[in-house]
């Protein structure tokens, strides 16, 4: 007989005279009836006016009124253009790009993914379902990041264009890299009760907290009683993903699943591998700096 989580709080925060601040989705997953909201500032970008509008001729497009989010990664910022951003039909509820190749490889090519990884200091883009997650290098400067990131958005939102195009699963091969081609936390008749279990608490009660903060959890296994996670968006290149993971996933998990003894973060190769060259670059990028100011 299936085993029924318990009834969980609701994870909504209540004020206190605590002065503390919380940097990650930690907070609200462990500290839950403790926690105090950080001031979070919204800025939003001045209503866009399509070309026709201005010249006097008729316009059917509607003017788009894009909304950002800072969140516990200073180098990652939440777009919210109060609009669908993933299709309902989609059978992942985020998408991942990290990079080019990746924008235009099946299942889910996008072309505004591509423009978006095109501008200079932008190394990261995240869909969710109605926001989008960028991610820039830790030496580019916001303000030169953001205005083109509003005007690439903007001009395909009120375009009409497609921001994700699905492509046929059998066009693509197994093992492919696709940053979420399936819901990893959906239903399985082949999950175990204990992995049943894990994935109804990642779906109800963490997932939402994470996308708060611009990010997502895929669900990569239960081996040997450690559960087997992947932070994505916002949450993945954050200094606070292991506060995440330790203080607030893993807690929770071994609160309520007796037979969970702890989290695992999984790193993608490809990732390790890129983190590597660009630590290489950057010990070059010093030296040369090092040179240059000797001789001079």
């Amino acid at each position: 007989m299936m085993r029924k989580l318990p009834i969980l709080p609701t994870l909504r925060p209540t004020l206190s005279n605590s002065s503390r601040v919380w940097s990650c989705a930690a907070a609200r997953l462990f500290y839950q009836s403790h926690w105090t909201p950080s001031i979070t500032t919204a800025t939003s970008r001045p209503l866009i006016f399509p070309r026709s509008a201005l010249s006097g001729a008729p316009s059917h497009c509607r003017t788009i009124f894009i909304q950002t989010e800072n969140t516990p990664n200073v180098d990652a910022l939440k777009f919210l253009p109060n609009r669908q951003i993933l299709p309902k039909v989609l059978s992942s509820p985020f998408i991942e790009y990290l990079n080019p190749r990746s924008t235009l490889a099946p299942p889910y090519p996008s072309p505004l993914a591509a423009r978006l990884l095109g501008v200079d200091g932008v190394s990261a883009v995240f869909y969710g379902p109605d926001f989008i997650t960028i991610t820039k290098a830790a030496d580019a400067n916001w303000a030169h990041v953001k205005p083109e990131v509003f005007s690439l958005i903007t001009e395909v939102l009120n375009s009409g264009e497609r921001i994700v195009t699905e492509i046929d699963k059998g066009a693509y091969t197994a093992g492919q890299e696709d940053g979420g081609a399936q819901n990893s936390l959906a239903y399985n008749e082949g999950d175990s009760e204990v992995v049943g279990m894990i994935k109804e608490l990642l779906e109800t009660r963490i997932r939402p907290a994470i996308q708060d903060d611009g990010g997502d959890v895929d669900f990569c296994g239960f081996e040997n009683g450690k559960v087997l996670l992947k932070l994505r968006g916002a949450c993945r290149t954050c200094d606070s993903s292991t506060v995440t993971l330790r203080n607030g996933i893993e807690s929770m998990l071994m609160h309520y699943i007796e037979e969970v003894q702890g989290v695992t973060q999984v790193v993608d190769e490809a990732e390790l591998t890129s983190n590597e060259e660009f630590a290489r670059f950057e010990e070059k990028l010093k030296e040369r700096k090092g040179t240059r100011t000797a001789t001079a």
